[in-house]
């Protein structure tokens, strides 16, 4: 068994599927919205961070920088149409559900549409470089993606502790009632909360086309992964999806390179079910710490 390979591996997947789950535990702990539109929001940086690269510029930064920025755009849109108009209406939680995942259906036949059923591909952001550490070779596009994702995902965790807005975002995480009360306001608050996770979603989706192609479906799997990881971690956790991401990445490393990839999803959500029975709330869950007190 080459342990070195299937180690990176793990990392990488981790990395960028921790992005997903990390957008998606701040969306549903502050407004309150299991985004479903997510895939669809992946799909299109895809195809943004494409466009980049076929009409401004072939530079990672350039081609990295257009799909987060198209992720923030397909979060505001998301906001715009499934959170602002329902966000104080009864039974918000499934409202915001179904409409999520109309946006979702939509926005992936419009992206069939305007782009066609064949698979786009990305140039390659972080060059052709490799280096050998200790014996295991990485390659460019390994490091490159753990490194950016820490980066982007680090800074967006301070930025989050240091300014204002994001002192709001927190405030709004901790308990969304009481911010109100102290005069947040949740649609602006929950604007910006859209903007960076929808950017989260768009670095993904440009970090995972380094190894997949970009399609209008492309999306889905993704989602399936992020939000899979985020309820396994405990919604809401930034430190669950972490743990979580990388307990899913490790499995999905081991279970492409032992038995094939087309058991991925069958061993992650046998091991979801497994840590869910012993921890019903997530690794992380605040139910289950209340019971442990």
């Amino acid at each position: 068994m080459d342990v070195g390979f299937i180690l990176t591996n793990a990392i990488v997947l981790a990395c960028i599927y921790g992005t997903l789950a990390i957008g998606l535990s701040i969306t549903w702990s502050s407004v309150g919205l299991i985004n479903l539109g997510y895939g669809f929001i992946f799909a299109l940086s895809g195809y943004g961070a494409w466009l980049a690269s076929q009409y401004v510029s072939t530079n990672g930064v350039v081609v990295l920088t257009a799909g987060v920025l198209t992720g923030a755009l397909g979060g505001l849109l998301v906001c715009a149409l499934a959170f602002i108009p329902i966000h104080d209406k009864p039974n918000f939680t499934v409202r915001g559900l179904i409409a999520t995942l109309a946006i979702s259906l939509i926005g992936t036949q419009a992206l069939l549409y305007f782009f066609g059923p064949r698979s786009k591909n990305l140039p390659d952001i972080f060059g052709f470089w490799k280096v050998n550490v200790g014996g295991i070779v990485l390659t460019s596009d390994k490091i490159g993606n753990v490194v950016v994702s820490i980066v982007v995902v680090t800074a967006v965790l301070l930025w989050m502790r240091s300014s204002r807005r994001g002192l709001e975002i927190r405030a709004m995480m901790m308990n969304p009632h009481a911010a109100s009360i102290v005069g947040i306001g949740v649609r602006k608050t929950g604007f910006y909360v859209m903007a960076i996770t929808g950017g989260l979603a768009g670095l993904a989706a440009v970090l995972l086309s380094q190894t997949y192609y970009i399609s209008p479906f492309g999306g889905l799997a993704p989602m399936i992964k992020g939000v899979s990881i985020a309820l396994c971690g405990g919604l809401g956790s930034v430190r669950g999806a972490v743990i979580a991401a990388i307990i899913l990445g490790l499995n999905e490393a081991l279970t492409a390179r032992l038995l094939g990839g087309q058991y991925v999803l069958i061993t992650q959500f046998i091991l979801i079910i497994l840590i869910l029975l012993v921890r019903p709330r997530g690794i992380a869950g605040i139910l289950d710490r209340a019971r442990e007190a």
